[in-house]
């Protein structure tokens, strides 16, 4: 723990008000502390937000390092009738809240960031490790306004209520006649 306050002396970076001065030894005696807590921390486990106990190997990774899943889809642009043909196949590995309950129904929304937004939504499934969805959206739109926007798959519990839980994009620029497929990260829901 530092005083961020400016030091007596203008110009002098002295971080000797540290807890530990760091600069003299011996440093054999230090205890590490968990930032969360006051509670001394060891290298084989450490105290959590909520109090338990867990082993290093096992502890919950939180914000970006969390794996949250993943989503694959496939596009096509067919151009002989000017449509763009959106694939949702799977949703796998994917984490949710505790507060969703253990098998949540969820279910993809997508959207075309044009400016005037094209939404869609899959249909609810239960969650579970690889959720199959296997659904198919058309929509008729030139390929020179797609290829200006962005594609936004939300991922979200529709029981116990309605919740974004994860989301992932995909940019159309290299849309093309050929049917591309996509796995895709899903990362936590933007503020």
């Amino acid at each position: 723990v530092s005083d961020l306050r400016p030091s007596a002396l203008p110009g002098s970076f002295d971080i000797s008000r540290s807890m530990f001065d760091l600069r003299s030894p011996p440093h054999r005696f230090m205890k590490r502390y968990d930032s969360l807590s006051s509670v001394p921390s060891s290298t084989s486990s450490r105290k959590d937000s909520q109090g338990s106990n867990r082993s290093l190997d096992t502890i919950t990774l939180s914000g970006d390092e969390r794996d949250f899943g993943r989503l694959n889809v496939k596009l096509c642009y067919v151009s002989s009738v000017e449509q763009i043909w959106i694939t949702v196949l799977h949703c796998k590995d994917l984490s949710w809240p505790s507060s969703c309950g253990e098998n949540p129904r969820i279910c993809v929304k997508g959207i075309l960031t044009l400016p005037k937004p094209v939404h869609f939504r899959s249909s609810a499934k239960e969650g579970c490790n690889d959720i199959e969805f296997m659904e198919t959206f058309v929509f008729a739109i030139k390929l020179q306004s797609l290829q200006a926007v962005r594609l936004i798959f939300k991922i979200q519990t529709q029981t116990p209520r309605k919740k974004t839980i994860g989301e992932c994009s995909l940019s159309l620029r290299e849309l093309s006649s050929e049917e591309s497929s996509h796995w895709l990260d899903v990362s936590p829901p933007s503020k």
